[in-house]
């Protein structure tokens, strides 16, 4: 009898053994479950730190007396540490085991948002501190998605990656919905130092919970003593890079991912301030202070996108298993996620009605969940041994254009004066990403030797 949908092969392994496969898919589906809510929730984690500071701009720049740019700076700084790690960390867990390089990962960016507070107000250079803080968490942050790519692509079935990633990445809606509704009512009651103990001190209890019932401390010792020392801990057909770097699917798909992770990273730091400052509280008929509206603009958009995620690797799967070319259905999720997405985008800048303003935001970011169906899933297609590694180099990309995007969103409203410039921003890139992986994008594999390449 084949094993229950979605079940993570990785996964079959409990504390007894680190030995994972096949055979445990039958006999192990609690510690399946057990994993795949563990990784949805760490991903879930992973974005309450990640959003504590656009949710905390706004109140902070007025403690500190920043002006725009220099929020965008804090703002931005974030990928500035993100874009450095993930080709590291999808090498990583390639190499030692995706979960262990999370589990490890986590355990310190937890700590340092919860240690946000007290950086703050170390000395009197706030935007010194505040910004070397985004930079590290940036850093240690820049190892979750590239080892989860390799973990998901190495024991999930390619019947059921959509789905499985489109259920963990749903964590990264659901944490923004998290931050963004008990975040906004920590900020009103007990200030923007609240917001980071929060997110910071879950963390830290998810990593605790982790390493107790789903990890063994053997494993995780091995794997420091593995990057202490440098050697390597289990053997893979080597890949031919120079192969693999002039297939044109492969530079579609990471520019793809370039353009859906800038434009989502301006979206994800800038919307709090958009709605703060375009409808305060008495111009929505709400009495000042009043911690509703801030409720409503950081939680319906990501109350969306979380069926929205799973939706769209639900559809994605069922369209593969009804014929459907795989590639054709990356395509159309593309379509959707930024495309569409991208045209509700510019719909923001040319309403004056907070209601309309909400309905769009949510829709454009409910529609980029889709990528998760596309782009996401075409790195696993691609490149299956290597997806981690492949993974980390497209979304250095996007976090080195999320810097960008980012510091220009903030000057481009400092000299502008209108939001509008900022989501004309986000759709140009969208459509050139999606105009390039429409041209370019394929689904064969290219990371094996042209003897074994399926043509």
């Amino acid at each position: 009898m084949p094993g229950p949908p979605n079940c993570l092969t990785a996964f079959g392994s409990a504390k007894k053994t680190s030995v994972w496969g096949p055979q445990a898919q039958s006999k192990s589906w609690p510690e399946c479950q057990a994993w795949t809510g563990a990784l949805l929730l760490g991903t879930c984690l992973l974005y309450c730190a990640r959003v504590s500071m656009p949710v905390c701009s706004v109140s902070m720049s007025q403690d500190f007396g920043w002006n725009k740019k220099e929020a965008g700076i804090v703002l931005s700084s974030f990928f500035w540490g993100y874009c450095l790690t993930q080709i590291v960390g999808g090498h990583l867990g390639d190499r030692i085991g995706g979960e262990k390089v999370i589990l490890l990962s986590a355990s310190a960016w937890g700590f340092i948002t919860a240690a946000t507070p007290m950086l703050a107000h170390l000395g009197s250079t706030h935007l010194v501190f505040m910004t070397f803080s985004r930079i590290l968490t940036g850093l240690l942050q820049g190892v979750y998605f590239p080892a989860l790519t390799s973990l998901l692509s190495q024991k999930v079935r390619e019947s059921e990656r959509a789905f499985t990633y489109s259920t963990v990445g749903a964590g990264s809606q659901f944490g923004t919905l998290v931050t963004g509704a008990v975040g906004s009512l920590l900020l009103d009651w007990y200030g923007w130092q609240s917001v980071f103990y929060f997110s910071g001190g879950l963390t830290l209890l998810w990593v605790c919970y982790v390493y107790r019932y789903l990890l063994s401390e053997q494993d995780l010792i091995l794997a420091l003593g593995v990057l202490a020392q440098g050697l390597p801990m289990s053997q893979h057909t080597k890949v031919p890079w120079r192969q693999l770097f002039r297939k044109p699917s492969v530079w579609a798909v990471i520019f793809s991912q370039l353009s859906s992770a800038c434009s989502f990273f301006i979206l994800l730091s800038w919307l709090p301030t958009f709605f703060k400052e375009t409808f305060p509280s008495s111009k929505v008929g709400w009495p000042p202070g009043s911690s509703c509206r801030g409720w409503i603009f950081n939680v319906v958009p990501w109350l969306v996108a979380i069926p929205a995620s799973l939706f769209s690797g639900f559809l994605s799967d069922h369209l593969i298993s009804q014929g459907y070319r795989t590639i054709t259905v990356r395509k159309f999720m593309q379509v959707m996620g930024l495309g569409l997405s991208s045209i509700f985008a510019l719909c923001l800048g040319h309403t004056s009605s907070f209601c309309k303003s909400v309905v769009f935001a949510s829709a454009s970011i409910g529609l980029q969940t889709f990528n998760h169906s596309g782009i996401s899933v075409n790195i696993q297609d691609l490149a299956p041994s290597c997806a981690g590694f492949l993974f980390g180099v497209a979304n250095t990309a996007g976090a080195l254009a999320g810097v960008v995007g980012v510091c220009l969103g903030g000057y481009l409203i400092e000299t502008t004066g209108s939001w509008t410039s900022v989501f004309n921003l986000v759709a140009a890139i969208s459509s050139l990403g999606l105009c390039t992986f429409l041209v370019f994008g394929q689904a064969k594999r290219v990371d094996l030797s042209p003897a074994h390449e399926d043509l």
